[in-house]
């Protein structure tokens, strides 16, 4: 039985089949297994599965600033929890946001544009919602896939 080596090892015939075999182990873990990331009782802040990086919901560091400030500081802390998670913005699939006074809209989408890498916009939503604490203006959901 001949053998084509994908990987280019210049290996013989075996080493090579013990690498592929090796590597498509590794995958099918990937596939069926799930990573949680920060988890507690009612909520993981990161949930990975096949590839798909899944980020809880975020809001702002400081509920008492304006809707500028809480839509920075929540896509800062989107940003690290992506690179926590193996990715970056690039690699954003989709975005929901919940904004609490549509009459935030367009300042909210003012930061949200100066955040997103120009090419790199995710699918999105935006949703007018009651927030879980009055103060929070702003919401997000991101879904991303990993580098």
């Amino acid at each position: 039985m001949s053998h084509i080596c994908l990987y280019k090892t210049n290996q013989n015939s075996q080493s090579c089949y013990d690498l592929c075999f090796e590597q498509y182990q590794e995958l099918i873990v990937k596939m069926t297994s799930i990573q949680r990331q920060e988890t507690k009782q009612r909520m993981s802040r990161i949930v990975i599965h096949q590839g798909t990086i899944y980020l809880c919901g975020q809001v702002c560091a400081d509920a008492t600033q304006d809707i500028e400030h809480q839509t920075q500081t929540m896509l800062d802390k989107v940003e690290q929890l992506l690179l926590d998670a193996g990715s970056d913005k690039e690699h954003m699939l989709s975005a929901t946001l919940y904004i609490k006074d549509m009459q935030d809209f367009a300042a909210m989408n003012a930061v949200w544009d100066d955040w997103v890498p120009e090419g790199h916009a995710p699918a999105r939503a935006c949703v007018q919602a009651s927030m879980a604490r009055a103060e929070l203006l702003v919401e997000i959901s991101v879904v991303a896939a990993q580098k």
